[in-house]
């Protein structure tokens, strides 16, 4: 009978731990102080600003290609129908970039568009109506934490909200803190947090809404989920007594049959 009854105990103390890492609606919805038809007007105006060590890809062209070869770097040869692969500009730690015939260009905290007026200003010069193709190489955010794909993400556009980042990486696991994200945002060395607060239709008016290239999105777990990290050594070191608690108990009533 003992041994019925610590059983009993054990499972009972298995269930109540579980039952203990469950979260409440509360703690998982989104957006919880939206109102039926309730319209929000975004207002910021958000564009990617280049930052040191960033790898930019810019690519000229004209309606004379071979004016406008000059202003294009490849590395190797066009042979065999191969195209030679063109070179990005790495931003200095001067903020510069040294760019073919017209040198060096200043272009940290400029946006895709202010570069590329001033490239087409300071092309002028060479070149009718130059079209000119801008992309950040290196547009990426990272999330760790509660979610459940933890990473890092390459962006292809030159925009991200917070919201597309989570997506990327799974959505929030039922354990995340969502009125407490946190992001760590680096300004040339400089690291700066923000948090968020994710159940709030507020967080559009957030400054880090909108996520900058290398982002990182830290997640924190909830109550449940760092009782949860016990919960688990637990639950193996009490599965395994509960496991030799049955194999003694039947060895037991086969002995005594």
């Amino acid at each position: 009978m003992r041994t019925c009854n610590l059983s009993n105990y054990l499972c009972l103390g298995l269930l109540a731990l579980f039952v203990s890492s469950c979260a409440s609606r509360k703690d998982v919805v989104y957006f919880q102080d939206t109102g039926s038809f309730e319209t929000i007007v975004d207002n910021q105006k958000t564009s990617t600003k280049f930052k040191v060590d960033d790898l930019v890809s810019i690519h000229v062209s004209s309606l004379d290609p071979e004016a406008s070869a000059p202003f294009n770097l490849y590395r190797g040869q066009s042979e065999g129908g191969f195209r030679a692969e063109q070179v990005d500009y790495l931003v200095d730690q001067d903020g510069m970039i040294d760019f073919p015939v017209i040198g060096k260009v200043k272009i940290e905290g400029l946006s895709p568009d202010e570069l590329r007026s001033l490239l087409r200003e300071r092309l002028s010069e060479y070149l009718k109506d130059p079209i000119i193709n801008i992309r950040l190489r290196n547009f990426t955010v990272t999330v760790l934490g509660e979610v459940n794909r933890p990473g890092t993400y390459p962006v292809n556009g030159e925009q991200i909200t917070i919201l597309e980042a989570l997506g990327l990486a799974g959505d929030l696991s039922l354990r995340a803190v969502r009125t407490n994200v946190l992001v760590i945002r680096d300004f040339n060395g400089t690291k700066v947090y923000n948090r968020i607060d994710m159940t709030s239709k507020d967080m559009t008016k957030s400054p880090v809404y909108y996520l900058t290239q290398n982002d990182v999105v830290y997640v924190e777990p909830n109550n449940s989920g760092i009782k949860s990290t016990n919960l688990d050594q637990r639950a193996g070191i009490y599965v395994s007594l509960f496991s030799l608690l049955i194999t003694s108990t039947v060895l037991i009533i086969t002995r005594t049959n």
